[in-house]
């Protein structure tokens, strides 16, 4: 029987798990709404005048995003339109959401009132949405502009990559899997991690928590972020006793190899990136890790100027999406793209099975998923 790791899904095949992106607070919160006085414009051929004189005497400054009239959502109403006529906030706190007729509420503005009717209380949104969630959220309690970014309306429908872009990235996060199992089986956390060329679909560094080695700091990101600068000519700490720990050269021939040791520097390191230069760490790399990364994780990868990351299951103290959200943090000098989900039951089974002190591995898995690069 050929083996499970190398059996490749049809187009039609539907995985069990989807990819979702990580987004900021601003994008993924539900929307603030605000009191505002509203009234039926029982004359819609009064509607310019009205806009136009209500607008210099209540601005509604800061909602640009607001459409000022709407169609009457009753159908059966008399009047055709309905308009904000001013926030609840600027008539006084003293007479909010009381009932108050539209002479009150215009009684130091020099606006002729024909054409409309008695006031309403409504709730309008208080930002402009960034998402397709948020705006339809939002068209619920009153119209506003949406400038959409389609690419997250995609992302967030879970349709932004292909099918046989989510068979390699599966295929990235096997492997991850297997290194977090062989990691575990020597004492290690099971987290395993990957780094990928996505420009050359080429993995570039394969590793797995060794914080119970004498370095305490080296969680599966940051062993798999100094192997890629092992491959760099760099790197700081050796890996030789961890057989799954590993960066992969490129000679001229773009042939790939695998290094398990590192005795030397310049062997692993191609003719035509000595002439071109090399980038500065993970610079347009992929990170695939089967759990959430923690703060000190999440900062090295700022530093190292990854691109994208996909992680499999979340963590408690997680900083790219559950605690924090530490590339979305708009003061950094760099930030990326975070997706989750990936074989996230998979993911979850590590966890468990490590509280256990158990995670099953095939001495052969990791030949097994390397066949399949």
């Amino acid at each position: 029987m050929e083996p499970q790791c190398k059996r490749r899904k049809t187009e039609g095949e539907v995985m069990a798990w989807a990819i979702l992106p990580v987004l900021s607070d601003e994008q993924s919160q539900d929307i603030d709404l605000l009191e505002a006085y509203a009234v039926p414009i029982l004359d819609k051929r009064e509607t310019s005048r009205l806009v136009k004189e209500l607008s210099a005497i209540y601005p509604l400054q800061g909602l640009n995003h607001i459409k000022r009239v709407r169609a009457c959502k009753d159908k059966e109403s008399p009047h055709p339109l309905e308009m904000i006529l001013c926030l609840a906030r600027d008539i006084g706190h003293s007479r909010k959401n009381q009932e108050l007729s539209i002479s009150a509420l215009l009684s130091n503005a020099t606006v002729d009132s024909r054409g409309l009717g008695e006031p309403f209380i409504v709730k309008i949104p208080a930002c402009p949405p960034l998402t397709r969630p948020q705006f339809e959220k939002a068209s619920r309690h009153w119209p506003t502009s949406f400038h959409e970014d389609k690419q997250v309306t995609v992302a967030l429908n879970g349709e932004l990559f292909t099918a046989a872009q989510k068979t390699k990235m599966e295929t990235y996060m096997k492997l991850a899997i297997t290194a977090a199992k062989i990691g575990q089986g020597e004492g290690m956390e099971a987290v395993g991690a990957v780094v990928v060329d996505p420009e050359e679909e080429r993995v570039l560094a394969v590793g797995h928590d060794c914080r119970n080695s004498p370095h305490p700091l080296l969680h599966a990101v940051m062993v798999c972020i100094d192997l890629v600068a092992h491959g760099q000519g760099g790197g700081a700490y050796s890996y030789d006793k961890y057989t799954a720990c590993c960066f992969f050269k490129v000679d001229n021939s773009k042939d790939q190899a695998k290094s398990s040791c590192l005795p030397s520097k310049d062997m692993y390191i191609s003719e035509q990136s000595k002439e071109s230069g090399l980038p500065y760490i993970c610079t347009g790399y992929d990170l695939y890790v089967t759990r959430e990364p923690c703060v000190m994780c999440a900062m090295a990868l700022v530093h190292s100027r990854i691109q994208r990351v996909f992680y499999g299951t979340a963590s408690l103290d997680g900083a790219l999406g559950t605690k924090y959200k530490i590339h979305t943090q708009k003061d950094l000098n760099h930030r990326f793209e975070v997706f989750k989900g990936i074989m996230e039951q998979d993911c979850v089974k590590l966890t468990t099975l490590h509280q256990l002190n158990h995670v099953p591995v095939d001495s052969l898995d990791m030949d097994l998923v390397l066949e399949t690069l």
